[in-house]
């Protein structure tokens, strides 16, 4: 633990070189609010912080800026952060008029967080495997093709085009829908759908085509995983070398799932630099939220920026937009 000028005057270098992306210098400090002592202690007690680990000076006549242990010091000392109030406004708006399906609304959702705090978003959507069925309903496209449509507790609509094999009258079709309905509906689909049958062969053989077009697709079940502000966070950066590497890390959907679920599996909301367990991230921060559904966490929101964001900001952000993500889908 600091005492509390040493951490009053290592949050003022923070909040500095947040804003300038500069070496910070003890003149500037001394006249910092909550600090107020002669440039000469702030000078002493800067050293004392490099010495500790919480500063570094990147050249002999420079300033000092902070290193990881620093940020995470400065994090874990910060109150609950809000939003201000025309941002509080804007994501309210923003779900006020959130509508349709779900892949759109969490697509739009990383705009949204892009927006609130100009880092990269990342919104891993609800996995739909084991989401309860809210209705489903057989849609007659052509003699021989139908339309399976289940609604999902988690807000996702799952879509199947029926190849029939022969054509099949609209009675026999909402006779297929009732029976669906009657199994499926409040079970997950691909546990529940087995188990529903009819005695009459025309209606069966509708449910059979059904059960193999719902299996099939079963295989393919991945995360959803959408991106958006990847431009915007490599403008954070100087060299070419660390914009890459975080651009390639952005564009590989099974790398960003898991490097989300770890941080949040670890307890974390913020994960600094080492902390995301990977090399290439070294100069970057993710700060990250779960969000749920009926109670149950179904998905995890989070902004990638630079080691120097404004976490403050970036924490409220995903905090507010995560839960009022979770409230939408609830809502269905």
């Amino acid at each position: 633990m600091l005492d509390e000028r040493k951490a009053s005057i290592l949050r003022a270098v923070v909040e500095e070189y947040i804003q300038t992306a500069q070496p910070v210098g003890s003149g500037h400090i001394a006249s910092a609010p909550g600090v107020q002592v002669s440039s000469a202690t702030v000078r002493n007690e800067m050293a004392a912080l490099e010495s500790d680990g919480f500063l570094a000076q990147p050249h002999t006549s420079a300033g000092r800026i902070p290193t990881e242990k620093g940020y995470r010091y400065f994090v874990d000392a910060l109150t609950r952060p809000s939003l201000d109030r025309t941002a509080s406004q804007q994501v309210r708006a923003f779900f006020d008029q959130a509508h349709g399906e779900i892949e759109q609304m969490l697509a739009d959702t990383t705009r949204l967080l892009t927006g609130l705090t100009d880092y990269a978003a990342v919104v891993i959507g609800p996995a739909h495997e084991a989401a309860a069925v809210r209705s489903v309903q057989l849609v007659s496209l052509a003699p021989r093709v139908a339309l399976f449509v289940a609604v999902l507790g988690n807000g996702a609509i799952e879509k199947r085009t029926i190849d029939l094999g022969e054509a099949v009258e609209e009675d026999v079709l909402a006779a297929a829908s009732a029976a669906l309905s009657e199994h499926v509906i409040g079970g997950p689909l691909a546990a529940t759908i087995a188990l529903a049958s009819a005695p009459d062969p025309a209606v069966e053989a509708v449910l059979g085509a059904v059960r193999t077009a719902v299996a099939t697709a079963a295989g393919d079940d991945t995360d959803q995983v959408f991106v958006n502000g990847a431009s915007r966070m490599a403008a954070s950066f100087e060299a070419v070398e660390t914009v890459r590497s975080v651009l390639t890390i952005l564009e590989q959907q099974l790398v960003v799932v898991s490097l989300l679920r770890d941080v949040v599996d670890r307890g974390l909301d913020v994960a600094i630099g080492s902390e995301t367990g990977m090399q290439p991230l070294a100069d970057c921060a993710l700060v990250v939220a779960p969000y749920t559904v009926d109670g149950e966490q179904v998905g995890t929101v989070g902004v990638l920026g630079p080691t120097r964001m404004n976490y403050p900001q970036a924490l409220a952000a995903v905090a507010v937009v995560g839960q009022r993500l979770g409230n939408r889908l609830s809502e269905g």
